[in-house]
């Protein structure tokens, strides 16, 4: 059984995804610990819901610590296979990628290498998306490195927009494409 850390700023939907299949034995795997950076994360409460073990690591809670660090040692500490990042605000140093090399994954709302780097999530990928009048966008699911988005595809999923996409519309769509390539993808790594 694959032991899944996840780190998360906000809700942490993908968070919610990857526990509900553990728990339907879909992926053979359980989520041990959730870190987030943001005390008010939605995310801490439902991992609590769980009885998950969570954590907030921040310049608050661990003043004049390497917070990098701090994260590394609770992965490895839960004995974390693989990192999921679920909606994580923060670059990823090279200490926790060196440690867990080829084992942070991360999920992107278009195809990459379009729409990605510093600045792009989110809301601001579907914008772009639409801006750009692309006939295509969907899900890459990659692993993460030292350069936002850059990491090596572990795979993508697309679909087509229709002439009247909005914003809303397509959001919507790539969050439903989303619950089935991070399953995808875990299902593909585990085996």
């Amino acid at each position: 059984m694959k032991r899944i850390g996840i780190l998360s700023s906000h809700n942490g939907s993908g968070f919610e995804y990857i526990q509900k299949a553990c728990e339907d034995k879909i992926l053979d795997a359980q989520v041990v610990v959730v870190i987030s950076n943001n005390t008010s994360a939605k995310v801490l409460q439902k991992a609590s819901l769980y009885n998950i073990p969570n954590f907030i690591v921040n310049s608050k809670t661990y003043e004049n610590q390497d917070l990098d660090l701090v994260i590394t040692n609770l992965l490895k500490e839960f004995k974390c296979d693989y990192i999921f990042l679920s909606g994580y605000m923060k670059k990823i140093e090279k200490n926790l990628i060196a440690e867990f090399k080829n084992k942070i994954i991360n999920t992107h709302p278009a195809l990459l290498p379009k729409f990605g780097g510093q600045g792009m999530y989110g809301r601001y990928v579907h914008e772009a998306v639409i801006k750009a009048k692309e006939k295509f966008s969907g899900v890459t699911i990659h692993f993460v490195d030292e350069n936002y988005d850059e990491g090596e595809y572990i795979l993508q999923k697309s679909l087509e927009l229709s002439n009247d996409e909005t914003v809303e519309s397509l959001e919507n769509k790539i969050k439903n494409l989303e619950k089935e390539a991070i399953l995808e993808a875990l299902k593909k790594l585990f085996n």
